[in-house]
């Protein structure tokens, strides 16, 4: 056990001091760099990197000198950027062995909104190999001899250790909620599209979204509207309604998860809260087979090219989604991409029956298992990525002394309204 490791650090705290000139810029720098040298052999939260130091403080001078009354948002603050992202200066390997030079291109679009509001890149984060299943070697911080999840590994574990207090994921699957359950941090999905993903590696164009990292709502809140389109402040109504989708979605949760989650449940009871619980999601193996169908189909047309030039560097696993990939018809992917819609518009239908506002569903099936040759399970996440909704993961208790997360799920589009009750739901759900 290493609970040293844990300090996850509060990135409105972060912004503000150095944003209003309370904190020398630099000096919150070197100490991140400072906080990574300390703990990320242990945890190997970032991706090795030459001059990190020099690269990092450099770029602190490059910061335009401002009054603080005109500094961007996240004037100086320190962002992890997972290893999918393209960044200026900074080589993309995806967690594979393919050339660096066959996966290089313009940088990520959302890499460049966070440098614009003033963000300082600290270094690269560890991803499963191109955002699949096979780990890399990042540790869990709560227990370095659990997973951290996966894909987005590197960027749980860097938040979760105080290394940076945001960083950037993905998910196809489940790459951003299980990953923040299983670290103990905030992490957001939002709804399909709304962080652009230009610029990032795809796996599955039709179901990779752009995901965030940070220690809390309020955090979550100021990273959001940085990396998502259009974004405007909302004043959502007090006390939302939520919904538990009863049945084989949730059966599939293991026992120490659905503990943890009805412990949950019954608190926001407690505190006054109306939750329903509803028939939903009946046919879940219908769902994940589409989402399976389409994740590998989508996956062998994305690589097809690199795979043809580079297939002996690529890890089992990953060759193994490509060439059963290569077997899925253009019919299928059509019928699995149009299952994304149909499912995103009945689930939003049996909230506004219900007269519920958000669904509420374990973020994991439990606890995150014990060694770091699987990311764990993405059952409990598939069916909200499939259908491109917002989620919201909030840590929720514990199980065997390792964090378990409760996930929330809005209405598509509506990611404002869903932050918005997160942050008033988040005490009762963190203290379980």
């Amino acid at each position: 056990m290493a609970p040293e490791l844990v300090r996850p650090s509060s990135l409105t705290a972060t912004a503000r001091r150095c944003r209003d000139g309370n904190r020398d810029v630099r000096a919150e720098l070197a100490d991140r760099l400072a906080r990574l040298a300390a703990v990320d052999s242990e945890i190997e939260a970032f991706v090795s990197e030459d001059g990190r130091r020099e690269r990092v403080l450099s770029a602190a001078t490059q910061l335009p000198d401002e009054p603080p009354a005109e500094r961007p948002p996240l004037y100086g603050t320190p962002v992890g950027i997972k290893d999918v992202f393209r960044v200026d200066e900074l080589q993309t390997r995806a967690g594979s062995d393919v050339p660096a030079a066959a996966l290089a291109g313009p940088e990520a679009a959302v890499v460049t909104r966070l440098r614009a509001a003033g963000a300082v890149v600290l270094g690269k984060t560890v991803t499963t190999e191109f955002a699949y299943f096979h780990p890399g070697p990042t540790r869990n911080p709560h227990d370095t001899a659990h997973t951290p999840g996966g894909s987005s590994s590197g960027s749980a574990a860097a938040v979760a250790a105080g290394e940076v207090p945001v960083a950037l994921g993905t998910q196809t699957a489940g790459s951003t909620i299980r990953p923040a359950a299983f670290c103990g941090v905030v992490g957001m999905k939002p709804s399909y599209d709304r962080i652009p993903t230009d610029g990032l590696l795809p796996l599955a164009p039709s179901l990779d979204h752009v995901g965030l990292f940070t220690a809390g709502v309020d955090s979550m809140q100021l990273a959001a509207s940085v990396c998502c389109d259009d974004w405007r402040p909302v004043d959502a109504p007090a006390d939302p309604t939520l919904a538990v989708p009863d049945g084989p979605y949730l059966e599939q949760a293991e026992q120490a998860g659905l503990t943890g989650f009805e412990r949950a449940v019954d608190a926001l009871d407690a505190a006054g809260y109306t939750v329903h619980r509803i028939d939903a999601l009946g046919d879940i193996e219908t769902v994940n087979t589409r989402h399976k169908t389409l994740l590998e189909g989508e996956a062998a047309l994305a690589h097809h090219d690199r795979y043809a030039a580079h297939g002996e560097a690529y890890h089992e696993t990953t060759s193994n989604l490509i060439e059963r990939g290569r077997e899925v018809s253009i019919e299928a992917v059509a019928t699995a991409r149009a299952s994304q819609i149909a499912l995103r518009e009945r689930l939003t239908e049996q909230l506004a029956s219900a007269g519920a506002d958000c669904w509420l569903a374990p973020a994991a099936p439990g606890p995150a298992p014990e060694g770091l040759d699987s990311t764990g399970d993405v059952a409990m996440n598939l069916p909200w990525t499939h259908a491109g909704l917002p989620v919201v993961s909030l840590p929720a208790g514990a199980a065997d002394g390792l964090p378990l997360g409760v996930q929330v799920i809005g209405r598509f589009g509506a990611d404002e309204y869903l932050l918005d009750w997160c942050a008033e739901l988040e005490d009762t759900v963190t203290a379980t």
